[in-house]
């Protein structure tokens, strides 16, 4: 296995842009870049051995850094939305950029996506792996004190892909909730919708959302409800059905899911199966939630890899996480870091065949 270098271009505003494949010994392959620590592709093979690429993403370095939908980004400090745009940590009250509405979405029009990130790949015996590194100092986002942040990829000859998040705190107190925001069509990134795909996901609850999609605070069982995913189904199976959920989702899904394990305990929490190609997807995370995202919202006029247009629903996104707007209710698993911690999230998106 080895790690191969590209430059792909330089942003409107000077950022060089360097995108970094790592292939194992059974063809697939993962592509991430420097900019934004961002996951831009995976190719895997179907039943046949045919090999798509089934992540939807940029390949153009200006689309990249503007990355209409998130598409494959690092989210951080916090992912997700933040009511109000403000939260109280250690007796004081912190504002934040108001970037949807009256909320903040994703930590704010300055998301690290836009952000470069020092970056030294390698290998070892089974794995090849890239290492981001980007210190977020004081204030960064609004946000108190300084992170030391780390983002490492890895690629496994089992068809894992790894993401590990080290964290270091600063002098402060601060909140870190991060993820990866991947979007993913297992027929491959160019093949429409992804309504007739299955999924599973190992959750007896979803987090209430109101009409400004921001979690409430309460919990609703999926039972009887569009929710269910117990048991493996198509995503389309129920996402049209009348239902207030769905249409504060600006019609789909955009909901976190209470995953049913304990934080930091690694579990196999979803899966997802093409029925035509063959390809599957597990998810194995230590995070207490996963979002569902089915690209309610995708931008056609947007150019995505290869000149495709991605148009509604052309990729479902599974994002692991703290609960939306936790750090507003006490009651969930706070994603806060304190002084000096040093604190290692990890989720493994597990690529195969049925």
């Amino acid at each position: 296995m080895s790690v191969t270098k590209k430059s792909i271009g330089v942003t409107k505003n000077g950022i060089e842009v360097t995108f970094f494949r790592m292939t194992n010994k059974n063809g697939v392959s993962a592509t991430v870049s420097d900019l934004g620590a961002t996951w831009v592709g995976l190719e895997a093979p179907d039943r046949d051995g045919n090999i798509k690429d089934v992540l939807l993403g940029y390949d153009d370095p200006d689309t990249l850094y503007e990355n209409p939908g998130c598409m494959g980004a690092i989210i951080g400090r916090n992912a997700n939305r933040i009511r109000g745009g403000s939260f109280s940590l250690g007796g004081s009250t912190i504002e934040l950029a108001h970037n949807e509405g009256k909320n903040n979405l994703h930590s704010g029009p300055d998301m690290m996506h836009k952000r470069h990130f020092d970056a030294r790949e390698g290998s070892i015996a089974g794995a090849d792996f890239v290492i981001f590194h980007l210190l977020s100092p004081e204030g960064d986002q609004g946000f108190p004190g300084s992170l030391d942040i780390e983002i490492i990829y890895t690629l496994t000859d089992f068809n894992d892909l790894i993401i590990e998040y080290k964290l270091h705190a600063g002098s402060k107190d601060t909140l870190a909730n991060f993820t990866c925001h991947p979007y993913f069509n297992l027929a491959g990134h160019d093949s429409g919708d992804v309504l007739k795909q299955e999924l599973w996901i190992d959750a007896a609850d979803i987090c209430e959302i109101d009409e400004e999609c921001v979690a409430t605070g309460k919990q609703l069982p999926v039972k009887n409800t569009p929710f269910d995913f117990r048991s493996p189904k198509p995503i389309g199976r129920d996402i049209d059905v009348s239902n207030t959920q769905l249409k504060n989702a600006r019609g789909g899904y955009d909901h976190n899911f209470c995953l049913d394990h304990r934080l930091g305990r690694m579990k196999h929490s979803a899966s997802a199966w093409d029925p035509e190609s063959g390809r599957s997807l597990d998810v194995y995370t230590g995070m207490p939630g996963i979002q569902l995202y089915t690209a309610n919202v995708m931008n056609e006029n947007v150019t995505g890899k290869e000149g495709v247009h991605y148009g509604r629903r052309s990729g479902f996104a599974l994002e692991t996480q703290f609960y939306p707007n936790a750090i507003n209710i006490g009651e969930w698993e706070q994603p806060v870091i304190f002084e000096d911690e040093v604190k290692y999230y990890l989720t493994t998106y597990k690529f195969g065949v049925r």
